[in-house]
């Protein structure tokens, strides 16, 4: 079986590159009309969205220019235009930063694999100080560094507590969404989860484009899950700060928990993920079963 694409660039049938920037690009220009924009649509269109001149003329950019972003064969754009084609394509905020991450105009570094990453002591002495609160440390891609006791029984109480400690050993938190049934089955909103996921690993793929960790974390699920390589290939993205999770957990029923990222400082990408309840629900109780309390 062929192994999908999923460095920042690769090539097309004809040999034109086509690089994470040009296929993010193509992916907004898709999702929006003419009407969206305020112009007229003329002549037989063979798919919706925007043309690539039509695109170029809402941002003030020469068609020219544009298709050789596209296709990576212009590097160095300038803030101002990546700025314009944010605001033709009506980007959100993530999707802004995550197009100026892959414009940026730092020279390319030669790809490098990162060794292992540590869980921070300090970070992993807060999660243990949070007692009744379930709590995991992230790595940037998502391998779970450490977890609190409570963090371990309510998303993966049938793993080995101390594989986090081991690198061999380690769980990711995607590969268990998207490869774990005990995990796919925790989710009562699945298909919500795992496309807050994969679009939050595309955000921060961004942002570390020349670690080959990624690029084979990518492949590896893109084989191996046709539902991610189906959601990758959307090219959305989202900076996953908080919200609320639906829970079916196999002891304790269903659950309803509202969760915090907390980004550690060195912007290593390591983050805390914490889950509480509403003081007094059913579910603030289902959570003291976990703990003994």
């Amino acid at each position: 079986m062929e192994r999908p694409a999923t460095d920042t660039t690769r090539a097309t049938g004809s040999g034109s590159p086509v690089t994470e920037l040009g296929e993010f690009l193509r992916s907004r220009r898709d999702r929006l009309t003419p009407g969206d924009v305020g112009v007229s649509s003329y002549g037989r269109r063979r798919v919706p969205g925007l043309r690539r001149e039509e695109l170029a003329l809402i941002a003030g950019v020469s068609i020219t220019y544009l298709t050789r972003l596209e296709q990576g064969q212009s590097q160095n754009a300038s803030a101002e235009v990546i700025g314009a084609l944010a605001r033709a394509l009506q980007l959100d905020a993530d999707e802004r930063a995550h197009l100026f991450a892959l414009a940026h105009s730092a020279p390319a570094k030669r790809p490098y694999r990162s060794e292992s990453e540590n869980a921070k002591p300090g970070a992993e002495r807060l999660l243990h100080a949070m007692g009744e609160v379930p709590a995991v440390l992230l790595g940037r891609f998502n391998d779970i560094l450490a977890w609190n006791r409570t963090g371990h029984l309510l998303l993966a109480g049938h793993l080995d507590p101390e594989d986090p400690a081991h690198p061999g050993r380690r769980p990711n938190q995607i590969r268990l969404l998207f490869l774990d049934e005990r995990v796919r089955d925790l989710y009562i909103d699945w298909e919500d989860e795992a496309a807050l996921a994969v679009a939050s690993l595309r955000f921060v793929a961004a942002q570390f484009a020349e670690d080959r960790r990624v690029v084979e974390l990518v492949g590896d699920l893109s084989v191996n899950s046709a539902e991610f390589a189906r959601l990758w290939a959307g090219h959305d993205v989202r900076l996953c700060t908080s919200g609320t999770k639906r829970l079916h957990h196999p002891e304790l029923g269903d659950l309803t928990l509202g969760y915090e990222l907390l980004h550690l400082p060195e912007g290593n990408g390591q983050r805390i993920l914490t889950h509480t309840a509403e003081p007094g629900s059913a579910s603030s109780a289902a959570l003291r079963l976990l703990t003994g309390s």
